[in-house]
């Protein structure tokens, strides 16, 4: 049985859901619009961005900057908080260079 006030459990329900980390890993590097992150995640659809991209913001991971320009510009970064998952992600990436085979099938 999980138990629920379990830190790893908290932490994988929101980094475990599909495109979140990957979202993460995007947005350490910098801003991103919209349209940039869709493609460097190559087949996110735009309501899952959409959907992963507002939890994140819910939780104070992300930031959402809106800019009254023609046409609208939309930036997304990650706040402090979203900035210290870093470590995380690059000990994923650490850990899946060593371990696991450049394609999983």
């Amino acid at each position: 049985m999980v138990e629920r006030g379990c830190p790893v459990h908290r932490a994988w329900e929101l980094l475990g859901k599909r495109w979140t980390a990957l979202i993460i890993r995007d947005l350490i590097k910098g801003k991103k619009r919209f349209g940039e992150l869709q493609k460097s995640l190559g087949g996110v659809s735009p309501k899952m961005l959409s959907r992963r991209l507002d939890e994140l913001k819910d939780c104070g991971i992300v930031k959402r900057d809106v800019y009254p320009e023609v046409p609208l510009r939309v930036e997304y970064s990650l706040t402090r908080k979203g900035k210290d998952l870093k470590m995380v992600i690059d000990s994923m990436a650490v850990w899946g260079k060593k371990w696991l085979p450049e394609t999983l099938s």
